[in-house]
């Protein structure tokens, strides 16, 4: 039996950007050393024609392409996660369908895992050009940021796009966690990664579905599932607010003391309490964030719900 390479390609409303996707993956498989491409499209609940598209598409290829359909959308990281879960080719990869992760990569990917002794082999940008200036810089702010905090090292511009041997794929399986970040999952686990670099590249069709927002909340949830420090930054935060506040009121009390001025004042005293209000506020938030997430693994909830497998419906769950 000939051995494959599963590609996992998470679809979101892409309709357009799926076609073209094949189309061009096709091209590279002669340089594939004899592996057979197997896709397997994860519909994380289009609301367009995704699905059918996905439909047609299979009935066109049986055997090589395969795709499951959640009931509702359940986000990206469910959708890889599905995908590792349902792969069955010798190695596997995750790739976007809108192209912007270069199909080209996938044999020297490969040369890497059996040439160089790699088990992942991932890709990384070395710019952002063509996105806003405003979501690149904070990009950059975030890996800065979560290096720092994390003991878990994030490789700037890493995507999920990575060609990884089955051990490897067993082992991000074996984390099923409900509060999930890839980028770190594939880090932690560590294994002998190589990273190749290129340019950004724009979409071949339809819109990006994540907003600036979207994005944000995202990276919130990388540094939350992989950083303690959080905590105890609010924690030294909270003591830190308390010492000055020590420091001014035995400042007031000498100062009226030695020379007669007024410890009083409505603008002070508001300042003083705003202040100290907005940082223990702030200090909940974090400490609530965690207990949120704490809240979400306890309920033991299945990560997706799969509607549809290759024209059977199955109303599986993971």
């Amino acid at each position: 039996m000939m051995n494959s390479i599963t590609l996992i390609i998470p679809c979101f409303n892409e309709e357009d950007a799926i076609p073209l996707f094949y189309k061009e993956t096709e091209k590279i498989k002669k340089d594939l050393r004899g592996y057979q491409l197997e896709y397997l499209f994860i519909n994380d609940g289009s609301t367009d024609h995704t699905l059918q598209t996905l439909r047609d598409l299979h009935s066109s290829f049986p055997d090589k392409i395969h795709y499951v359909s959640f009931t509702k959308n359940f986000g990206k990281e469910a959708a890889i996660y599905a995908g590792l879960r349902e792969s069955s080719g010798d190695y596997v990869a995750v790739m976007d369908v809108d192209l912007q992760d270069p199909p080209e990569f996938l044999p020297l990917m490969l040369e890497g895992i059996e040439d160089e002794n790699y088990d992942m082999v991932g890709a990384c940008r070395v710019n952002r050009q063509g996105e806003p200036k405003i979501r690149s810089f904070f990009a950059n702010q975030f890996y800065k940021l979560i290096n720092k905090l994390s003991d878990t090292q994030f490789v700037p511009g890493v995507r999920d796009f990575r060609l990884m041997t089955r051990e490897v794929v067993n082992s991000v399986i074996q984390i099923s966690e409900y509060n999930r970040f890839s980028k770190g999952i594939f880090s932690w686990i560590g294994y002998n990664t190589k990273y190749l670099e290129y340019t950004n590249r724009k979409r071949v069709a339809g819109e990006t579905n994540w907003s600036f927002w979207q994005l944000v909340r995202y990276s919130i949830e990388g540094i939350i599932n992989f950083s303690e420090k959080p905590l105890a930054i609010a924690s030294y935060v909270g003591l830190g607010s308390f010492i000055v506040s020590i420091i001014a009121i035995i400042f007031i009390v000498i100062r009226k003391l030695l020379f007669g001025g007024s410890a009083y004042g409505w603008a002070s005293m508001i300042s003083v309490i705003l202040m100290i209000g907005g940082i223990q506020l702030l200090c909940l938030g974090i400490l609530g964030k965690y207990i949120g997430n704490i809240y979400l693994e306890t309920k033991k909830r299945p990560l997706y719900l799969i509607k549809e497998k290759d024209n059977t419906n199955n109303y599986e769950h993971k």
